[in-house]
């Protein structure tokens, strides 16, 4: 018999894009290892800049099980991973999905490149910006619109 993890891995297939049934499947499992929710009036307590930091960590776990098959060595994993979560590749990406977001998610969008204070020396701020505003809606959309959040995520073009 095969586990959850076993059946999440043969669904996301050579493509390497996760369904949402994978999707939700890993949100299950987080929600069942962390279990906590947040209702509208905490989620109004969170700041951009938190929302981004769940974000970050939302959009890496995405970047690294999109990687995931076929099986590489760790260092070939966290070379294509670490490609993907550059602030770079992050606002390139927040570029590609801008026609296809929602007033509201605009409005998200916005109030991420507003926070977005204090950037790597490396980095043009407009690009320091993008990435924070992406890492902003991610955050947000977890919390608040999975489905929305997977239909997104799956527009990304990342690379093989």
């Amino acid at each position: 018999m095969k586990s959850k993890e076993e059946n999440l891995l043969n669904e996301q297939g050579e493509s390497g894009v996760l369904d949402s049934s994978c999707w939700q499947l890993m949100r299950a499992t987080i929600e069942n290892l962390f279990p906590q929710h947040i209702d509208q009036a905490q989620l109004q307590q969170l700041s951009p800049v938190a929302l981004a930091y769940l974000g970050d960590a939302v959009y890496e776990l995405y970047v690294r099980m999109y990687y995931l098959l076929p099986p590489q060595r760790s260092e070939n994993y966290h070379r294509l991973v670490v490609a993907q979560v550059r602030a770079e590749k992050q606002a390139l990406h927040l570029r590609s999905l801008i026609p296809h977001l929602r007033h509201s998610e605009l409005e998200i969008v916005r109030r991420g490149r507003n926070a977005a204070t204090g950037r790597p020396k490396r980095l043009n701020p407009e690009i320091y910006q993008q990435a924070t505003s992406l890492e902003t809606l991610i955050g947000y959309l977890y919390l608040t619109d999975y489905l929305r959040l997977t239909e997104l995520l799956q527009q990304l073009q990342l690379e093989k």
